[in-house]
């Protein structure tokens, strides 16, 4: 009997099984085994698995709780390719979820291109796969951690990079080796503050049945308009998380007035740190996740300054 291989890929679709249609469109129709032989990988380097098929603009959270139990199901290093453009959440799940050598890898150009960046990204991620002991994104010859990961750019190679100063990463919301809580049915908006805004989004958020809320805020954690409606969700015992619509730098609550960071601080908003609102929305979405399933009082993990 042979020894099984070392790294599990599990792909699910993305721009790097992308090709071109008669109509020009990108579609994912690379499977796995194509992926791995595009980048000149064998079955002795990487077991090849198709988990998903689509485009990651697409990913419901049930699609993502899918993707979750088949990462826990494999118990060694896994490879998981995924469309950059929501790459940064699934990291985070799998960051608070499961932790472990998790490589997430993509590319920014398809894979009939002239010069597809998906091989080569995948051949560095397998290699990562061996010798990381955390989630991390890999692309561009870059590897990121996963918690605090974002997009940084739509087209470049290197498509991820991490916050400007460092990240205290908290401690796993749930034990090794456990099974990853469902997040599917939860649902936690993000929110954007901009010049004249008012409640009316969070409100119907709220009525939407919204289980947290994530501002994107201005600067350093400022709401604005947006302030009477937090109150209204902090009251309800919403979750709110306050991060910043800002491209560097994290939030610091230091101004007053009704929609002020220390005000909204105050009244009980958390901060999100140097998380992007999209990191910052799927870790409240684990933590909530968490808490369903098992309802016992937990101190919320996460930056808190």
């Amino acid at each position: 009997m042979s020894a099984p291989s070392p790294v599990t890929l599990l792909a699910t679709g993305g721009t790097i099984a992308c090709t071109a249609g008669p109509d020009g469109a990108l579609r994912p129709t690379r499977s796995a085994v194509d992926l791995c032989t595009d980048a000149g990988l064998t079955p002795d380097d990487v077991a090849a698995t198709d988990a998903l098929h689509l485009d990651s603009s697409e990913m419901t959270l049930a699609d993502l709780d899918g993707l979750l139990a088949a990462i826990h199901a494999v118990g060694g290093p896994v490879v998981v390719t995924h469309g950059t453009d929501s790459m940064e959440e699934t990291a985070m799940a799998v960051d608070r979820l499961l932790g472990g050598p998790v490589v997430l890898t993509g590319a920014q150009r398809p894979a009939d291109d002239a010069s597809p960046d998906g091989p080569a990204n995948l051949r560095d991620a397998v290699t990562a796969a061996a010798t990381v002991t955390g989630p991390v994104v890999v692309t561009g010859g870059a590897t990121v951690p996963a918690y605090g990961v974002r997009k940084v750019h739509t087209t470049a190679d290197r498509a991820f990079g991490g916050p400007d100063s460092p990240v205290d990463r908290p401690a796993p919301l749930v034990s090794p080796g456990s099974a990853p809580a469902p997040l599917a049915g939860l649902r936690v908006d993000i929110l954007t503050a901009y010049q004249g805004t008012d409640s009316t989004l969070v409100d119907a958020a709220l009525t939407a049945g919204a289980d947290g809320l994530v501002i994107a805020a201005f600067g350093s954690g400022n709401a604005g308009g947006l302030a009477p409606g937090i109150g209204r969700a902090l009251d309800a015992g919403v979750p709110v998380v306050l991060c910043t619509r800002v491209a560097a730098g994290g939030v610091d609550a230091v101004y007053g007035g009704d929609g002020g960071g220390a005000t909204l601080a105050a009244a009980g908003a958390r901060s999100g740190g140097v998380l992007s609102p999209a990191q910052a929305r799927m870790e409240l979405l684990c933590q909530l996740a968490v808490q369903r399933a098992d309802p016992t009082p937990v101190t919320p993990a996460g930056p808190q300054d």
